[in-house]
């Protein structure tokens, strides 16, 4: 799930090994275009377009959260007929418009990829916007002119790998620096076999149990 970059667009063509990359609108990117008309220009169309898609966002904060099950439920009843109403009056609009008019072009950015904006109807697992993965990789962007100590490609990519375990044991609930402190203490002492027990998970379950026994 991404904006309109270019660049991703070789991720999605067919015949891409493994396979081809199924893509996904962000609804927060498309809505952006239109908001700033709306808030500098005051365009009565950008408005009515800003709130019609605040209305879908709304309808979709009452299911934030929820299994992939019931999101898509609640999408095909209540939210499809919001965007079906929203591309046909966009539809509409842009056809009494200049190709030219700056709201038509921020409205074609919905227009000309509705099959990836509209991907999140078809499937639970989707989220409307992508603004958590972009807030995750904030941090590192913010770093960025920190990050050059790694110094060679191969001090990147081990960077890299650092950066995933510790947001991986960030997602499961497990604090990094005690989890990093403890690896390191005890991962001289075990087989490689056995090297799967420390990963954040393993070593959560392995703490709880631990913790219960000396309680």
């Amino acid at each position: 799930q991404s904006d309109a970059y270019a660049g991703y667009n070789t991720l999605a063509k067919p015949g891409r090994q493994p396979a081809p990359v199924v893509s996904a609108g962000c609804w927060a990117h498309g809505r952006r275009g239109l908001f700033k008309i709306a808030e500098r220009d005051k365009a009565p169309l950008a408005i009515e377009a800003v709130g019609r898609i605040d209305a879908i966002f709304q309808a979709e904060r009452t299911i934030n959260g929820t299994p992939p099950e019931h999101r898509l439920a609640v999408r095909q009843t209540d939210i499809a007929p919001l965007v079906d109403d929203l591309f046909d009056w966009m539809r509409e609009c842009c056809r009494r418009m200049s190709t030219k008019n700056p709201v038509a072009h921020a409205m074609n950015y919905f227009l000309r990829r509705a099959d990836t904006f509209t991907r999140f109807l078809t499937d639970g697992r989707i989220c409307l916007t992508n603004n958590a993965a972009e807030r995750a990789l904030r941090g590192i962007a913010l770093g960025r002119k920190a990050w050059l100590f790694a110094g060679s490609d191969r001090g990147g990519e081990r960077a890299a790998a650092m950066y995933s375990l510790i947001v991986t044991a960030r997602l499961n609930d497990v604090d990094p620096q005690a989890w990093l402190a403890d690896v390191l203490a005890r991962i001289n002492d075990i087989p490689n076999p056995r090297l799967h027990e420390l990963l954040p998970w393993h070593w959560k379950a392995h703490q709880q149990v631990h913790n219960t026994i000396a309680a």
